[in-house]
């Protein structure tokens, strides 16, 4: 069982839940619509932290999340369920990647113990910043070159030549 306190579940599961319900829109190329965009944030955060409420081995609760995760993803942003699925099976693993390079550089470099770090929620949280914002930032960029990007590059080849 991974026990979560309420602060983090303010401070870390709905921020992750965003980053990941801004992800799937990245991903599928779908504009974002705000009521629906909250709607799953907030469901899928409490989804994640009920789903770490239950005594399962660690590593189970990633697979039924990432089911959780077309769930919300196919029914209230209406996304493709092949699309959900492989946007968070490839978010999963830019997080895992973004968490991995944070605690190799707590532990080897900072030479600080993550023992006594996940210990203590608030040096959990604290020391877990560098790792969500690193995820934030790249799942920003993929979503910039995905709608943004893409829109322009459409209208200028749409344009009639001279």
């Amino acid at each position: 069982m991974l026990k979560l306190s309420i602060i983090e579940f303010f401070l870390r599961s709905l921020p992750e839940a965003f980053i990941f319900v801004l992800g799937a829109h990245a991903f599928c190329k779908k504009n974002i619509c705000v009521k629906p965009f909250f709607i799953s944030t907030v469901l899928l955060s409490m989804v994640a932290y009920l789903i770490r409420m239950l005594p399962i081995h660690f590593g189970v609760h990633t697979i039924i999340l990432l089911v959780g995760y077309v769930l919300v993803m196919a029914s209230i942003n209406e996304l493709n369920i092949i699309k959900s699925a492989s946007s968070g099976l490839i978010l999963v693993i830019i997080l895992f990647a973004a968490e991995w390079l944070n605690v190799y550089v707590l532990t080897n470099i900072l030479k600080l113990d993550i023992n006594v770090i996940f210990k203590d929620p608030l040096k959990k949280l604290l020391y877990g910043i560098p790792s969500l914002l690193l995820f934030f930032i790249i799942i920003v960029v993929i979503a910039y070159k995905n709608l943004y990007l893409e829109r322009t590059t459409k209208n200028i080849s749409s344009r009639k030549h001279i």
